[in-house]
C-alpha cells in the first residue's frame, strides 16, 4: 500500500491553495513592497550622509562619542543596504534549485547584523578605556551641532522603519542599528553638553560605554531570535504537544498523530510535517481538509504537509520519528 501525502501550499506557489504565502508579508498591511524597499533605499542614502558629516565632526572636535556614532552609522549604511537587498531578493519567485524562494535571505541578514553589532561594540569599549586613561581635548560647540544633526537624522530614519520592525528580523536588524545609533547620538549630546559646562572630558568615553552595553543587549536578542530561525527551532510561543493534541481532535477519523515538526522558514513564515494515522482510510480527504483548517486558523500554519500512515504503519523508522509505537 503506498503512502499518500498532502501538500497544502505546494512550493510553485499556487494561488488556488488558499494559504498566505511568505512574500505576501512583505506587501501586507497596504505597504506594497516596493515602498517599504524605497524607504530602506532613502533611509540609507540619509544615513551615509550623516555618517561621513559625523566622520568629520568627529576628527575636528576629538570627540570619541561622534567617532563611535560614525562607525555605528558606517555598519548602519551597510545594514539598510543589506536590508534592502534582503527585501529585494525575498520577493524573487521560487525556482528549480531552491523550491522554497529566497525569503530566509531577511533571516541571515538579520543574523549577520547582530554579529556586526558585537564587533562595534567591541571597538568602542577599546577606545573608550584608552580615552579614559589618556584624555585629550574636545571641541564641546562642533561636537554638540554633528550630534544634534545625527539624532534628527536617526529619528526620522527610525520613524521610517518602525512601522515594519516588529515581524520582519530583516527590517528588526536594520532598526536595531538605526536604534543603537539614536542612542549614540543622544550620548554624543549629552556629552557635550558635560565637557562645555562641566568640563567633564570623562563624560565623552564614558557615555560611549553606556551606550555601547545597550546595544550589546540588543544585538543579543537578535541574534537569539534570527539564530533560532535558522536552526529551524519551534517558533516562539508555540508548544508542539499542544499542537499535537489539537491535531488529535481535529477530526473524528484521526487516530494517532506523531512526527510533527514546526519551524519558521522566515519571520512570520510558519511551516508543519506530521504523520497521521486514521481509522478510516477513506476519509483521508476531509481529515486532511481539517488538519490544514486547524492548523492555519489556531496557529497560523500556512505551510502544511501531511503523510498518511497506512493501516497505522509508519515507514519512517528514522530516530526523529517518535510517538508511532515501534521501537
Amino acid at each position: 500500500m503506498s503512502i499518500a501525502q498532502d501538500h497544502s501550499h505546494d512550493h510553485a506557489h499556487d494561488a488556488s491553495s488558499g494559504h498566505a504565502h511568505h512574500d505576501q508579508g512583505i506587501d501586507d498591511i497596504g505597504d506594497p513592497g516596493s515602498r517599504r524597499r524605497g524607504k530602506l533605499l532613502f533611509a540609507f542614502a540619509l544615513t551615509t550622509v550623516m555618517m561621513i558629516a559625523e566622520v568629520f565632526g568627529g576628527i575636528w572636535s576629538g570627540s570619541l562619542a561622534l567617532l563611535a556614532d560614525a562607525g555605528h552609522m558606517m555598519v548602519d549604511s551597510l545594514a539598510l543596504l543589506l536590508a534592502f537587498v534582503g527585501a529585494w531578493m525575498a520577493t524573487k519567485p521560487a525556482d528549480a534549485r531552491r523550491s522554497y524562494g529566497y525569503g530566509r535571505m531577511e533571516v541571515l541578514i538579520g543574523f549577520v547584523n547582530a554579529l556586526s553589532q558585537f564587533v562595534l561594540v567591541g571597538w568602542i569599549i577599546y577606545e573608550a578605556v584608552t580615552r579614559l586613561m589618556h584624555p585629550g581635548e574636545i571641541l564641546s560647540g562642533v561636537m554638540f551641532v554633528v550630534a544634534i544633526l545625527g539624532l534628527f537624522v536617526n529619528m526620522v530614519v527610525l520613524r521610517m522603519l518602525h512601522g515594519h520592525a516588529h515581524d520582519d528580523v530583516n527590517l528588526a536588524g536594520a532598526s536595531l542599528h538605526v536604534l543603537g545609533d539614536l542612542l549614540g547620538s543622544v550620548a554624543a549630546v549629552l556629552a557635550a553638553l558635560a565637557i562645555r559646562w562641566m568640563g567633564w572630558l570623562w563624560a565623552d568615553p564614558v557615555l560611549s560605554l553606556l551606550v555601547s552595553l545597550l546595544i550589546l543587549n540588543s544585538a543579543w536578542r537578535l541574534l537569539r531570535l534570527s539564530a533560532h530561525i535558522l536552526l529551524e527551532g519551534v517558533p516562539d510561543g508555540m508548544d508542539c504537544a499542544e499542537v499535537e493534541k489539537s491535531l488529535r481532535s481535529a477530526h473524528p477519523s484521526i487516530r494517532n498523530i506523531h512526527h510533527l515538526h514546526v519551524w519558521q522558514l522566515a519571520s512570520g513564515s510558519r511551516m508543519a510535517t506530521l504523520h497521521a494515522e486514521l481509522h478510516e482510510p477513506a476519509a483521508s480527504a476531509s481529515a486532511l481538509l481539517a488538519i490544514n483548517q486547524l492548523l492555519l486558523e489556531r496557529f497560523n500554519i500556512q505551510h502544511v504537509t501531511v503523510q498518511i500512515d497506512p493501516d497505522g504503519e509508519c515507514f519512517d523508522q528514522t530516530p526523529g520519528c517518535v510517538g508511532h509505537g515501534h521501537p
